[in-house]
C-alpha cells in the first residue's frame, strides 16, 4: 500500500466515477475499433460503392449507436471526479481539465453527426453517395475524432494527471502514464492507425485505479467503525 505523505489527500472519488469511467472505457474502444474496421483511413480506404456491399456498414452502424451513451458516461465521470477534488482544485487546471472534456465529447458527437448525415443520403432512394459526398463526409468524421477530438483529449489527460499529482490524489506511476498517454494522442495518434486507443486504455486504468483505491478505503472505514 503506498504511504500517505504529509499533506496528502487520499483518493475517496464515488464509486460511480470509476464505473462510469469503464463504462466510457469500453465503450470509446468499441467505438473506434468499429469505425476502423468499417471504414479505413488513409491509403486502403474504401469507397462507397465497397462501403454498401459488405458488413461494413452494419459495423459503422454500430459505432454510431454507441457514442452517445459514451459521451453520457463520460460526463458522469468528469462531473464525479471534479466534485472530488474541488474543495482544493487548481482553478486553471481544472478549467483546462473541463473545457478540454467539453470540447472531446463535442467533437465525438460532430465526427458520429457528419458520419451519419453520409449515411442519412441514401435513406430515401437507397442510392450510393457520389464519391465526393462520400469522401467528404468519410474526412470529415475522421478530422473531428482522431485530428481535434483526441487532441483534446490529450489536454485532459494532462491536465488530470498533473492535477491529481500535485493533489497527491494519483500515485506517480499512473502521473507518467498519463503523460505518456498525452504525448501519443498529441504526436502519434493522427498519424497512426489505432493509436487512439491509448485514450480509452488510459481511462480504463485510472477508472480501475479509482476503484480499487475507493474499496480499500471503505474497509478500512468499515474497520476502524
Amino acid at each position: 500500500m503506498r504511504e500517505k505523505r504529509p499533506g496528502q489527500r487520499v483518493l475517496e472519488t464515488p464509486g460511480a466515477a470509476g464505473l462510469a469511467g469503464v463504462v466510457f472505457a469500453l465503450l470509446l474502444a468499441a467505438t473506434i475499433v468499429l469505425v476502423r474496421l468499417g471504414v479505413p483511413a488513409g491509403a486502403d480506404a474504401i469507397t462507397a460503392q465497397g462501403f454498401q456491399q459488405s458488413g461494413r456498414r452494419r459495423a459503422v452502424l454500430a459505432a454510431l449507436a454507441l457514442v452517445p451513451f459514451a459521451g453520457i458516461f463520460f460526463l458522469w465521470f468528469v462531473g464525479a471526479v471534479r466534485t472530488h477534488v474541488g474543495a482544493v482544485e487548481d482553478r486553471f487546471l481544472a478549467t483546462v481539465f473541463l473545457g478540454s472534456g467539453l470540447i472531446f465529447t463535442a467533437m465525438m458527437f460532430g465526427g458520429a453527426a457528419a458520419a451519419s448525415a453520409v449515411l442519412a443520403l441514401e435513406a430515401p432512394t437507397g442510392a450510393t453517395p457520389g464519391p465526393s459526398v462520400w469522401d467528404f463526409g468519410r474526412d470529415l468524421a475522421y478530422t473531428l475524432l482522431v485530428g481535434y477530438g483526441m487532441r483534446m483529449a490529450a489536454v485532459f489527460v494532462c491536465s488530470l494527471s498533473v492535477m491529481g499529482h500535485r493533489l497527491g490524489v494519483l500515485p506517480r506511476w499512473l502521473s507518467v502514464v498519463g503523460i505518456l498517454t498525452t504525448l501519443t494522442l498529441l504526436f502519434v495518434s493522427p498519424n497512426v492507425p489505432w493509436a487512439e486507443l491509448v485514450f480509452p486504455g488510459w481511462s480504463l486504468v485510472l477508472s480501475l485505479h479509482i476503484l480499487v483505491v475507493g474499496r480499500r478505503a471503505r474497509g478500512r472505514a468499515a474497520a476502524s467503525s
